[in-house]
């Protein structure tokens, strides 16, 4: 009986279809780039310029409203910048240091381990790609093959485990001098027109919600937010801040007077 199915050879290989590519293949583009958001700088200099303009905004607002002049609220907004920069900086050095030294600890166990009991490594690793949908034999043999190497062994172990890169941890410094900075410069914009003598709240106001949206527009790059969202959800933040220590400087001035 004959069959219109053309013959298959079977030390040929199959052709190619719409789905499936060669890695070989020149027309093929492999791999896509991403931006760097894990090198220790995006959350802390984010963190640091939000926090510098929403609370020296609301030392300064609470100030401003609680007495007359331009010095006591300058004084009171230098010595804001200046006790938030070093705190945010250091606290930023301290957190950093301290979450590196305690994953290093943890990637030493794994790497006793390995060297103790590499057997039971082996099989947990085998496990863990199973887990993951992988053949089990497929699993083993993948596994072991990435446990040749004890250097490659252990950094395999500490990404799937602990999920953390053993040769990319976050810089204390750079999340240190990020947090100092950007503190630094948005603490500094509800301020500017008291250091130049200009008794005018308002224009406080306005740099500082300006740079709330303009600071959560720029975050919305590295996000799937919209940017006018996420610099309006900025901007009601500071507004928020304004409202309530603009009216608590307002109540206790009243008072006081």
């Amino acid at each position: 009986m004959s069959s219109s199915m053309p013959r298959v050879d079977p030390q040929r290989p199959a052709p190619l279809t719409a789905t499936h590519h060669r890695i070989d293949d020149p027309e093929l583009t492999v791999g896509h780039e991403h931006r760097e958001v894990s090198g220790g700088w995006l959350r802390p200099t984010v963190f640091g310029m939000v926090d510098g303009l929403v609370s020296n905004f609301g030392l300064v607002a609470g100030v401003a409203a609680a007495s007359a002049g331009a010095r006591p609220v300058m004084v009171a907004g230098v010595a804001g910048l200046l006790a938030g920069a070093f705190s945010m900086g250091s606290g930023e050095y301290v957190s950093v240091r301290s979450q590196n030294e305690s994953m290093r600890a943890e990637v030493e166990v794994e790497r006793r381990e390995l060297e103790d009991n590499p057997e039971a490594e082996l099989a947990e690793l085998t496990q863990i790609y199973i887990d993951k949908g992988v053949d089990p034999e497929l699993a083993q043999l993948v596994a072991e093959q990435l446990s040749v190497d004890p250097g490659q062994a252990l950094q395999i172990h500490a990404q799937e485990e602990l999920g953390v890169d053993i040769h990319d941890l976050p810089n204390p410094w750079l999340a240190s001098g990020s947090s100092f900075l950007s503190f630094s410069l948005g603490a500094l914009l509800p301020l500017l027109p008291f250091l130049f003598g200009a008794d005018v709240l308002w224009l406080a106001a306005f740099l500082t919600l300006t740079g709330l949206f303009v600071t959560g527009a720029i975050t919305a790059r590295f996000t799937t937010r919209l940017w006018y969202y996420a610099g309006g959800r900025q901007l009601l933040l500071g507004a928020v801040t304004f409202a309530v220590t603009y009216g608590i400087g307002h109540l206790i001035g009243a008072n006081v007077t």
